[in-house]
């Protein structure tokens, strides 16, 4: 079929097979011409296939020749719809990594059930012996309890009171006033089971009682700050109420592994295009006017060149892991220096309909939002017919 992209809101209900091919070769590309990062040997991604997770594993694979396990939510192509991007890129992936003579595997399923958890871990055993790296990059809005069954579900809501606030139609170009009422407890305490530290515990118990984490093991998972415009709807919201939570599962889980050498750590990333964020309203037009300061003063990174930096500066660079007074290790530095701050505050307070073209890069964020599908990626012939139908390699 021709695929042509078809967008419903902040998600795109298309994916284009090469173009994600492409993206996910780009990234590989970018990581080889990089020096070698002397990090893991076997590495589990639980959240692989798009974002931070995706862009882990090609830095781990390609970046320290690490054999990888990823888990992520099966979603191949059927006669009358295209598979989803995560498919496609893992796909890329696991072929890429068979012809440089790296192991691969991928375990689809739910991420949060013990069924999946338990199967990694016997997939770990049989494969790789142990891991002795963990990155937690799950990013969703739903999560069912194994325990309980019981099922929640995130918001993205401000606490306390209304928040309002430009954000941007970042298909259309219209700025608009945008007023969020605050959560409610129930809506909090959903969003910190969803988003917070709780799975990520899980696993790491689940693998530790297999036996398949290996003495001086890593495990990482992400979260974000951000400057004082998206304060009220991030850092200081529901969302921010998850990361705290994160971060404090961190601390229990490094002192569960350091009795074998090993750590944990919440890694504080910069605002980057994601299916995730792209959904948070007042982000993407924040994020426009980052990315146009940050260009301009060439220390714009984009997913893989921010995942290197943390692998080869922070992770694996250092003798001693640098971490901020509350432990977590900051590669969002560059974003919120002094300077980038001042002008993207500069550059809010004159924004509208009229001169957001001007003021933003909303051509570049628009432009990253498609390459998340696959599509607008340079080199890829969108007049093609091409097959939806794509097979992962090594499926368990």
């Amino acid at each position: 079929m021709i695929i042509k992209p078809r967008t419903r809101g902040f998600i795109c209900t298309t994916t284009h097979p090469i173009g994600c091919a492409k993206q996910v070769q780009n990234q590989i590309d970018y990581v080889s011409k990089q020096p070698t990062i002397h990090g893991p040997k076997n590495v589990l991604v639980i959240g692989a296939s798009t974002g931070y997770g995706l862009a882990s594993r090609v830095v781990a694979a390609f970046g320290a020749g690490a054999n990888t396990i990823g888990v992520y939510r099966p979603s191949a192509a059927t006669a009358t719809r295209t598979a989803s991007a995560g498919w496609y890129n893992s796909a890329a992936f696991e072929q890429a990594a068979e012809s440089a003579g790296l192991k691969s595997y991928s375990v689809t399923g739910d991420a949060f059930t013990d069924e999946i958890k338990e199967k990694t871990a016997k997939v770990i055993a049989e494969k790789l012996g142990k891991v002795d790296m963990v990155i937690y990059s799950v990013a969703t809005a739903r999560r069912t309890d194994p325990r309980t069954g019981e099922t929640f579900n995130s918001t993205l809501k401000p606490i306390g009171q209304p928040y309002t606030n430009k954000t941007v139609n970042f298909h259309t170009g219209e700025v608009s006033s945008v007023t969020l009422e605050p959560a409610t407890d129930q809506e909090i305490n959903d969003t910190v089971a969803v988003m917070g530290g709780e799975d990520w515990k899980l696993w790491i118990h689940t693998l530790s009682e297999a036996g398949v984490i290996a003495d001086n093991a890593m495990t990482i998972a992400f979260s974000y700050i951000g400057s004082d415009i998206t304060l009220p709807i991030y850092r200081d919201g529901t969302i921010g109420q998850a990361k705290d939570d994160l971060e404090r599962t961190a601390c229990e889980l490094d002192q569960r592994l350091s009795a074998n050498g090993g750590h944990a750590h919440v890694i504080v990333s910069k605002a980057l295009v994601t299916q995730s964020s792209s959904a948070i309203p007042v982000v993407p037009l924040y994020m426009s006017t980052l990315y146009k300061v940050m260009k301009a003063k060439g220390i714009h990174e984009g997913t893989i060149e921010q995942m290197y930096r943390l692998f080869s500066e922070r992770l694996y660079g250092p003798d001693v892991v640098p971490v901020d007074e509350e432990g977590r290790i900051r590669i969002d530095d560059w974003e919120m220096r002094e300077d980038v701050q001042v002008e993207v505050t500069k550059l809010w307070e004159q924004m509208d309909t009229d001169n957001v073209y001007d003021l933003t890069d909303l051509f570049g964020y628009r432009q990253e939002f498609f390459q998340l599908f696959g599509f607008e990626v340079d080199g890829v012939d969108y007049e093609a017919d091409v097959d939806p139908a794509v097979t992962v390699p090594h499926v368990e």
